[in-house]
């Protein structure tokens, strides 16, 4: 079925919602109001997991409703349910009308038409039968024991979702989208006497499970998963104290995300809790720097070809050659920054309102070469893996754990260290690069970002990075 017949079938025949009374209780709701939508979604998920040699859990649901938003001014009202009938319908408008309270606004202009698609509108969740999915991460696991005696654990995940989306404007306008979004994990657990390490690897994006379960592709996943595993049981205690850092490509950009690209969008910036706010035009990073929001790259886990308020995502310059050129923002910070909508307006379910949240935010290559970085390093840290990390959006103060990294010494790369944090401050940081490699690395699609409670698949990147005194936590001399 093409997608328009897919979206009235499940979000209209089946729950005897006709969609003309939709249109028209949504113009009903906004009459008078700056903005708003009524936002209709219809999502199945499923997931697989094995662990310890058997499958652990084997899950499917699914979940529909609407959220209907009205914006007056500053003001929200925002009203949802699951229940997608006329009657529940008839309730959240009349609910959020209360946000008017006699204002008259203007009615913002919709957001522009796209036939776009970035990832296929395919179902994932139909390609494969049950037993090859499990079947699949059975595999994983024989494999990752059979390649070295000192795995002492094997864990494989395989999730696959697939969302549905109608969203309906004041003046009747209708956007529609598919998304498919999948995921294969695996996590290896080596150990060496009472020593235990374990590494891990996970694949995804908005695309279906053939690319994942190729052989090739699994077992290359497994075998990352294992050296990561294999190089941690050789670690030592992570030394403490200020000292240059090299970042590695691809995944360490989950520090620029976190240290800088939350500072850089829309609500914070109008609300000046930013340590970004009131900058743009001024220099927030050395020469070289180039960050980029980019939701149009085709296939990977944070793209969308229209954002959750309709808008098509598009590639927004924020900092260029070190000076700070835009926010990322959605519908209602935009206009009341006077600025445009730059396709960044996203929300987790029908249930949560959208704020600007960012797509795959990544920093642009150099040109430096990888090794030359390395080798004019005369005592570091090489961070090539990060788990989590945590930051303050106003101070812009971060605190980062590295699951690997390794001593430089004399410009080499050295023994593995254990326990190491970086600890810093994301616009001081900024300042403090100097040298960009020519490796430019997107993450392998397995990033989740949290915020005010909302979680969204998200993509990072970046090439090897040389940032200069930053302090390192340890327990090691």
């Amino acid at each position: 079925m093409s997608a328009n017949e897919v979206i009235a079938e499940y979000l209209f025949r089946r729950n005897e919602l006709p969609d003309e009374l939709a249109v028209a209780q949504t113009a009903e709701a906004l009459r008078g109001c700056d903005d708003g939508e009524l936002f209709l979604e219809y999502r199945q998920g499923e997931s697989f997991v094995f662990d310890d040699g058997r499958l652990k859990s084997a899950s499917y649901d699914t979940n529909q409703g609407f959220g209907l938003r009205a914006v007056a001014g500053e003001k929200t009202g925002y009203a949802h349910a699951a229940d997608l009938s006329p009657a529940a319908l008839k309730r959240a408008s009349a609910a959020v009308q209360a946000v008017k309270a006699g204002y008259q606004g203007i009615a913002a202009e919709p957001p522009p038409a796209t036939n776009r698609h970035l990832y296929p509108e395919a179902n994932p969740l139909g390609e494969l039968p049950f037993e090859a999915k499990t079947g699949l991460l059975s595999e994983i696991d024989a494999y990752a024991r059979g390649r070295d005696a000192r795995v002492r654990q094997v864990s494989a995940s395989l999730l696959g979702e697939w969302q549905a989306v109608e969203i309906i404007r004041a003046d009747g306008s209708r956007l529609r989208d598919l998304r498919p979004l999948v995921r294969l994990n695996v996590q290896v657990v080596v150990g060496d006497g009472e020593r235990q390490e374990s590494g891990s690897h996970g694949v995804g994006g908005r695309l279906g499970y053939a690319e994942h379960i190729r052989p090739e592709a699994w077992r290359a996943q497994v075998d990352e998963a294992l050296r990561q595993a294999l190089v941690n049981l050789e670690s030592v205690p992570a030394p403490a104290g200020e000292t240059d850092v090299v970042l590695g490509p691809g995944w360490p950009g989950v520090m620029l995300h976190e240290a800088v690209g939350h500072g850089l969008e829309g609500d914070f910036n109008r609300k000046k809790t930013s340590a970004f706010a009131g900058l743009l035009g001024q220099r927030v990073a050395a020469p070289g720097v180039t960050v980029v929001d980019d939701g149009t790259l085709a296939g990977r886990r944070g793209s969308l070809s229209i954002d959750d308020e309709g808008t098509p995502s598009q590639r927004t310059m924020l900092i260029e050659d070190g000076i700070l050129r835009g926010y990322m923002q959605d519908r209602l910070n935009a206009r009341l920054m006077g600025m445009q909508p730059t396709g960044n307006g996203r929300r987790q379910s029908f249930a949560h309102m959208p704020m600007p949240r960012m797509t795959n935010t990544y920093m642009l290559a150099g040109t430096a070469d990888p090794q030359a970085i390395i080798a004019g390093v005369k005592r570091g840290v090489y961070a090539v893996n990060f788990g989590g990390g945590q930051v303050d959006i106003t101070s812009g103060k971060f605190v980062f754990s590295c699951t690997e990294a390794y001593r430089i010494e004399d410009g080499r790369v050295g023994r593995p260290i254990k326990g190491a944090t970086l600890i810093g401050n994301g616009p001081d940081a900024l300042t403090r690069v100097r040298a960009i490699g020519n490796d430019l690395k997107l993450d392998t699609g397995v990033g989740t970002c949290g915020k005010n409670g909302q979680g969204v698949p998200v993509g990072v990147g970046q090439p090897t990075l040389l940032i200069e005194r930053l302090t390192v936590g340890g327990t090691g001399g």
